[in-house]
């Protein structure tokens, strides 16, 4: 049974890194009925990977640090990680304490990481589904970042130490992403992958955001969506379609909007901006007399999404079979859309949508990808703070 889900609604709560982020903040967040969380798992520590390769290679926009920007005027030479040495199930995750600092090139920020986010492509990956294109083992895990500017290279120059920022690390998601992910204390990342962190966000919100509202924006740019077109989102309450009903919405103009969940996330699907929300469990989104301009194919039904088109319509699918006339899109992280909606993000038209189950604890991560892995979660699973 699936646990009986109130209206959405804003709470406040505090900040569990202090020293990083705004003492209170916003969280955009669900309240169920029934929420039990997770006894921490212990961190468990393996042989020190302090040899792994040093990789990583970046640039893009000026900006002031934040009142509560944190310099941190020691890095140390290690640090602690979650890692994997070989391909497999969420049991491969080990973590260390001793993991070498990322060097920096001279395109790119060290990044002392407060929060992080896991996505699908995050255990796609460490199950060895892009191993062709990967980049060598072991590996830190993740994609998503929120934190603080600690060391800049020589030819950043629109960051500076203390800014507070956030991003994709890897520039294509699964063409040679980088060995150092997120999942770790530090992270090295190219100044053209950041934006300024959302002045209104925190470390956990903003670090729920960059591959999901790039890959909504990019992915909607891709159909030639504009205003007063239609839209059907499927899967709207996962973390791209949360994101891509907001978009739709306030910054592209869509004239009708659609959305598919289950029964307990329908009021959240009306709550982010869709006109119609589509319990999956209790009809076909297909053989509805509307038909819509675009659908948004979150979730790897591309061959019933080509029913649900007006004629010369597009389907834009994001995994699974591909069925023509839809079309696989992968996003390319680009710090410049998130730049472009941080006021969207800043004026709260856009918010965060995180799973009521977390943040998840840095002493959680294999509990997270458990999670996730489940394909139950709405909106992001973070990880916060870090360490």
């Amino acid at each position: 049974m699936e646990a009986t889900i109130t209206n959405p609604k804003f709470t406040t709560f505090h900040s569990l890194s202090s020293n990083l982020s705004p003492p209170f903040s916003l969280r955009f967040s669900l309240t169920f009925a029934e929420n039990t969380r997770k006894n921490s798992t212990s961190l468990r520590q393996t042989s020190s990977f302090s040899h792994i390769p040093l990789r990583v290679s970046a640039n893009s926009q000026a900006a002031p640090a934040s009142a509560q920007a944190t310099k941190v005027s020691f890095v140390p030479s290690e640090m602690k990680a979650w890692v994997y040495g070989e391909y497999g199930g969420v049991d491969v995750l080990k973590f260390d304490d001793k993991v070498s600092v990322p060097e920096v090139k001279d395109d790119q920020v060290l990044i002392k990481v407060a929060a992080a986010a896991l996505n699908p492509v995050d255990f796609k990956r460490r199950q060895g589904k892009f191993k062709a294109t990967d980049s060598l083992l072991p590996t830190v895990p993740g994609y998503d970042v929120a934190g603080v500017v600690v060391k800049v290279g020589s030819q950043v120059k629109g960051l500076k130490e203390g800014d507070e920022v956030y991003g994709d690390i890897h520039e294509k998601a699964l063409e040679g992403p980088k060995q150092f992910g997120s999942l770790a204390e530090y992270t090295a990342v190219e100044e053209k992958l950041l934006a300024l962190k959302p002045k209104n966000l925190d470390f956990a919100q903003a670090a729920s955001l960059p591959l999901a509202i790039e890959t909504a924006y990019e992915g909607l740019e891709k159909t030639g969506f504009s205003a007063g077109k239609s839209i059907l989102v499927l899967n709207g309450s996962g973390g791209v379609g949360s994101l891509v009903i907001q978009l739709a919405k306030h910054v592209f103009g869509a004239s009708r909007i659609a959305a598919t969940s289950s029964t307990r996330n329908l009021e959240l699907l009306k709550s982010l901006g869709a006109d119609l929300a589509i319990d999956y469990t209790k009809e076909n989104f297909e053989d509805l007399p509307e038909k819509f301009d675009v659908v948004y194919d979150a979730i790897g039904q591309c061959d019933r999404a080509v029913k649900a088109i007006k004629e010369g319509g597009s389907v834009v699918a994001l995994t699974g079979a591909v069925t023509p006339p839809g079309f696989r899109f992968v996003v390319t992280s680009n710090g410049e859309v998130l730049k472009k909606l941080n006021p969207f993000l800043e004026s709260g038209k856009i918010k965060p949508v995180i799973d009521p189950k977390g943040p998840f604890a840095f002493s959680q991560v294999a509990e997270a990808f458990s999670y996730i892995e489940t394909g139950r979660a709405t909106g992001k699973v973070v990880i916060h703070p870090i360490p």
